[in-house]
C-alpha cells in the first residue's frame, strides 16, 4: 500500500509492506530529481514486497523548490532531513532503520552516515557521484574512511561520475562491510537498475547482515 507520507519536515510517499519484518529504508533522489522518480519508485515498491516499511522522500532543497539543483552551501541542511527521515522511520517500523539516495542524495546520505553512524543501519547507495565528469582529481572520498556503515553501492558500467573501477578502489577506504553492483551498460541514470531487483535484494541484506548466500 502507498500513502503520502507528512510529518516534522519530511515529505514523500510511504509504501507499506504486506508483510513487514519490522525494518525500514529511506530513500531519497539526485539533484535533479524527486521522490517520484522512476528508479526510486520502482526500488521502493520492490523493497516493500520485501518487507521493508519505505519511504521515498524529498530532500529539503527540492521541498523549497520544483525545479533546479541543490545549493552547495546547503547541503548540511538536506543531511538533516534525510536525519529527520530515519528518525521517522524508525518510530513506525521499530527496527532497524537503513538509508539510501541516488547521486547526490546518496552523497549526502553517506556523509550522514559518517557524521552519525548511529543513525542508519546500512546504506544503498545508487549511481555514488565519484568524482564531476572528466574531473578524476576531484573525488568526493575525503570522508569515506570515516564511514562505519555497511553499504552497498549500485554503479552502472557507462556512468560518467565515475568508472566501475574507480569507483572500486574509492570503496576500499570504507573500513565497514562494503559491496559494489555493477549494471552492465547503465548510466548515472541506472534505468536498469530495478530489473536487477532480486539482485539488489539479496546483495543488500548480505552487506548489511554480514551473512552471505553460499555459492
Amino acid at each position: 500500500m502507498e500513502e503520502p507520507f507528512i510529518s516534522e519536515g519530511v515529505s514523500g510517499v510511504l509504501h507499506r509492506p504486506e508483510r513487514p519484518t519490522g525494518e525500514a529504508l529511506v530513500l531519497t533522489h539526485g539533484a535533479g530529481s524527486n521522490a517520484n522518480s522512476p528508479l526510486l519508485v520502482r526500488l521502493s515498491r520492490g523493497f516493500a514486497d520485501a518487507g521493508y516499511l519505505t519511504l521515498r522522500f524529498d530532500l529539503p532543497f527540492r521541498r523549497e523548490r520544483a525545479k533546479g539543483p541543490p545549493v552547495p552551501a546547503h547541503a548540511a541542511r538536506d543531511r538533516e532531513g534525510i536525519a529527520r527521515a530515519i528518525e521517522s522511520m524508525a518510530r513506525l517500523a521499530g527496527g532497524r532503520v537503513f538509508a539510501g539516495g541516488h547521486s547526490y542524495g546518496g552523497r549526502q546520505t553517506a556523509m550522514l552516515a559518517a557524521e552519525r553512524p548511529d543513525l542508519p543501519a546500512g546504506l544503498l547507495l545508487l549511481s555514488y557521484p565519484l568524482q564531476p565528469p572528466g574531473k578524476p582529481e576531484r573525488k568526493r572520498t575525503g570522508f569515506f574512511p570515516e564511514i562505519r556503515t555497511p553499504a552497498l553501492f549500485v554503479h552502472g558500467t557507462r556512468d560518467p561520475f565515475g568508472s566501475v573501477e574507480e569507483l572500486r578502489a574509492a570503496i576500499a577506504l570504507i573500513p565497514a562491510r562494503t559491496d559494489l553492483l555493477a549494471v552492465e551498460g547503465a548510466a548515472h541514470d541506472l534505468r536498469r537498475a530495478a530489473d536487477l531487483m532480486a539482485d539488489i535484494l539479496t546483495r543488500f541484506r548480505a552487506v548489511t547482515t554480514g551473512c552471505y548466500p553460499e555459492g
